[in-house]
């Protein structure tokens, strides 16, 4: 009876709140649905994207400083010991009196130079592209002091032979590898964080659409 008695005016705000709540109750399931796979998809596209790097003109460049760092290893590190001698500590590379500086050269060389070097750029991953640099960074250093190590006498003023070809190459090699890396992990950083920020920016006006959608106003 008061509900008859009441005005149009009176119950329109009442009717208006009705009719508001079954559109927040009764969303459409499979826009519901959509809009989540676009968002996820939009997450895993970001993640894939911050995660890679684009090595470009600059991949050739670290391609065949890997290979130059191969080649080391056949070719003489000091005397006729050879890189891959350094790395196995042989009889050939203790004939030689080869020091403890070549020795970790040798296999930062083989780890980092090759190794994460070889799968940063089969796999493009930021995290290996960054491992590798670090890695190849401390084997320049171990590089120029083999090098030192190699010209300076020994106990009991040994002179021992000094760098060969192999060890001169592989310590250029390395060092235009850490070079041509920090470019490669640092150029990624503007052009892929501003591709994050467009998708961020259009997955923030989706989920807005969304909600007008929920609210009606986009009815």
């Amino acid at each position: 009876m008061a509900e008859r008695d009441r005005t149009p005016d009176e119950r329109e705000p009442r009717d208006s709140q009705q009719a508001a709540e079954p559109n927040e109750e009764n969303m459409n399931p499979a826009e519901t649905k959509a809009f989540e796979q676009y968002h996820d998809e939009l997450e895993a596209v970001e993640r894939r994207i911050a995660g890679e790097i684009d090595p470009g003109s600059r991949a050739m460049v670290v391609a065949s400083a890997v290979f130059v760092l191969l080649l080391s290893l056949v070719l003489p590190h000091a005397g006729a010991a050879r890189g891959l001698d350094v790395v196995l500590y042989d009889h050939t590379a203790q004939a030689e009196h080869i020091g403890l500086p070549s020795r970790l050269f040798e296999w930062f060389v083989v780890v980092f130079g090759i190794g994460f070097s070889s799968l940063a750029l089969v796999t493009r991953r930021w995290a290996l592209a960054w491992i590798a640099v670090a890695g190849s960074a401390v084997g320049s250093v171990f590089g120029v002091l083999s090098i030192w190590h190699r010209q300076t006498p020994g106990l009991g003023d040994y002179r021992g032979a000094g760098p060969g070809i192999g060890l001169i190459l592989a310590t250029l090699a390395i060092i235009v590898l850490t070079f041509h890396w920090i470019k490669v992990v640092w150029s990624r950083t503007a052009m892929q964080l501003e591709a994050e920020e467009r998708r961020r920016i259009a997955a923030a006006e989706e989920e807005e659409r969304h909600k007008r959608w929920l609210q009606g106003e986009d009815k």
